[in-house]
């Protein structure tokens, strides 16, 4: 279960920038995509646990999905793909080359109080 590792890294993220700036964390906002190969229940669990007996323990993790979108090569067009299974363009089915977004584990914010 490597979402444990990653919520004490999110942990210790949120921590070190409370400390610096003299807050109280609130909420962790995290952008997480389908690609990124953590599951999302998994994660939450994790961070509850990882947040246990710190500072973090009775903040809130929110959780941004992000689609997977690609570059279709014949429509020229980033799509929104149907599935991970199906990384290809939805309107005219051609098997996509690039991924442009989708694969996206990031915090992206923190809510704070002073």
């Amino acid at each position: 279960m490597h979402e444990l590792s990653i919520a004490v890294s999110i942990v210790d993220l949120a921590q070190e920038e409370a400390a610096a700036r003299h807050v109280r964390i609130l909420a962790v906002h995290l952008k997480l995509g389908p690609l990124s190969g953590v599951v999302r229940e998994a994660l939450e669990g994790s961070f509850e646990i990882a947040a246990a007996g710190t500072p973090l323990e009775s903040a809130r993790l929110v959780i941004l999905e992000t689609p997977i979108v690609v570059l279709c090569p014949q429509c020229q067009a980033e799509r929104t793909a149907p599935s991970m299974q199906a990384l290809r363009c939805p309107d005219c089915g051609t098997p996509a080359l690039k991924v442009l977004q989708g694969a996206e584990l990031q915090v992206t914010g923190l809510e704070v109080e002073a």
